[in-house]
Parts: C-alpha cells; structure tokens; sequence
C-alpha cells in the first residue's frame, strides 16, 4: 500500500512540472510564433512603405516636372497676355490713327465739295460776265452809230489822237478838243456806268501814249499829265456827267502813263504791220474799262491749284 502511494505522489509530482514544461514550450512557441508574425508583418510593412515611398517619390517626380511644365506655361501665358497687350495697343493706336485719317479724309472730302461748288459759282459768274462783255460793247457801238468815234470791236475801247486833243508837247486840252470830248465822253461813261453794266466793271483805264521821239522818262511824264487831263475833263461835272455818274467813276477809274512802250505800227498797201511807227498815231489817249473777269479767272485758278 505504501509503494502505491509513493508512486501515486512521485507520478503526481511529476506530471506537475510536466503540464507547467508544456505550458511555458506552448507560451514560447506562441512568443515566437507572434515574434514570427510581427516580423514578417514589419517586412510586409516596410516593403509596403518602400513601395510607398518609391510611388510618393515618383510621384514627386512628376509633380515636379508638372510643375516646371506649370512654370513654363505660366512664362509663356506671362509673355502671350504682354504680347497680347502690346498688340491690344498697336491696334488702338491704328484705331486712332484711322479714326484721324478719316476725319482727314471727310474734311478733305468736304473741303474738295466746297471748292466745286465755289468753281461752279465762279464759272457761272465768269460765263454771265463773257457775255456781258459782248452786250457792253455793242451797247457802246449802238450810242456811237451816228458818231465818228468808233469803238473798238474787240475791246471797247475808244481812243483820241493826242494832235486833235492838245498841241505840241503839252498836256493842256485845246478849246475845240473840250467840246469834241462833252459829246464823246458823256456818252462812252452813260453807257459803262448804267445799272445793267457798272456791276461788272472793275476799272475804267484812262491812258496816254506817245510816240518814239524822246526820252522815256519824259514821255512818261507827257503821257501821263495827257492822261490826267482827260480825267480831269471827266470828273468836272460841268462836262456832261452827273454828280452821281462822277462818284461812281472815282471807284473805279484809273490814269496811266505808257510813254512809248505800246507804239502803234505802219501797214503796208496788204494791211500788214511794218517795222516803221506811226508817229502820229502812237500819240493818242485811250479810253478803256477791265471788267472783274480777271479776278474770276484768278479766283478759278486758286481753286484748282488747291484741288
């Protein structure tokens, strides 16, 4: 009974120690086990975080690469809008300029409109005038018709020999040559100087010419005071003109001296003109009148060299 016993204990005894091998094999085996697992885990995750960190590399990579291409196109954006701008400006300035030249061009317009209606005008006027010309002159022909004066055809002009008019060398007017001159002038200046007419007249000439015997200069002067002794005839009212006919005249009239500058010439037996003056024939006086056609042709002139 005692051996039972004692081997009971010694099994009992041992398989104590036995169970308490087992658990501590059993907790080393799962120590290492959770060891095993946390490692392989940790390789799992830092193979992971390798992974990541090559991915978060590249892609820093190519955020950078982005970011030079946003670099460059933000260069380039930069350098469209300032040529974009400059541009903008070039086409405001052509704007403007445009906008100029084509003010320039309707006040060339209208200045180039305004001078053919003025052309028009003025040849209107100078037509009204040519055909004047030709009225007056045979208004002057009829009031001289039963006259020994003759008007001439194409000027209307009137001349007087200077030997009927004064004596040799003097420029004072005979007693006969006064009374040949009340029937002559009155007449040639009624005519000139009626409303239909005076209009149109800008100047009634009076002229004295000489021959070529003499100097110049003195014929200038004896041409001149002959001249001026007609219109001086002609301004007396006592010589056949109204005191409103002799205002009129003194707007208008005009004495001049030609000395021997405008000789009259010889014709042989054909009407043709020798070189040998008419000595008493280039001492005359001439009555004339200038009508405003000349400045109608100056004025049409001006605007034509301005177009």
């Amino acid at each position: 009974m005692k051996n039972k016993r004692k081997n009971r204990e010694a099994f009992a005894e041992h398989s104590y120690w036995q169970s308490y091998s087992d658990m501590m094999a059993a907790l080393l085996l799962i120590f290492v086990l959770m060891i095993a697992i946390t490692l392989s885990i940790y390789k799992q995750k830092t193979a992971d975080l390798d992974k990541t960190s090559l991915e978060l590399s590249e892609a820093q990579a190519k955020l950078d690469v982005t970011i030079a291409d946003l670099e460059n196109s933000k260069a380039e954006l930069e350098k469209s809008n300032e040529e974009l701008a400059s541009s903008l400006t070039e086409l405001q300035q052509a704007y403007a300029q445009a906008a100029l030249t084509q003010e320039e061009l309707n006040n060339a317009y209208l200045e180039i409109e305004n001078a053919k209606n003025e052309l028009t005008t003025t040849k209107n006027e100078l037509q009204n005038i040519v055909g004047i010309r030709t009225d007056i002159i045979g208004a002057l022909q009829t009031a001289f018709n039963n006259s020994s004066m003759k008007v001439d055809a194409q000027t209307g002009s009137i001349t007087f020999s200077s030997d009927v008019l004064f004596r040799y060398n003097s420029a004072t007017l005979t007693a006969d040559s006064k009374e040949t001159l009340k029937e002559i002038i009155p007449t040639y200046l009624d005519v000139l100087l009626q409303d239909q007419f005076r209009g149109y007249i800008a100047e009634i000439i009076i002229e004295g010419h000489t021959d070529t015997d003499g100097g110049y200069q003195s014929n200038m002067e004896l041409s001149y005071a002959r001249a001026n002794a007609v219109a001086d005839f002609c301004l007396n009212q006592k010589n056949g003109l109204s005191e409103e006919k002799i205002e009129q005249l003194q707007k208008i009239l005009t004495v001049n001296g030609k000395s021997w500058s405008s000789p009259i010439y010889q014709r042989d037996t054909l009407g043709n003109p020798t070189d040998s003056v008419d000595m008493a024939s280039s001492r005359r006086v001439e009555i004339k009148f200038r009508l405003k056609e000349d400045e109608m042709i100056q004025k049409i002139s001006g605007i034509l060299a301005q177009q």
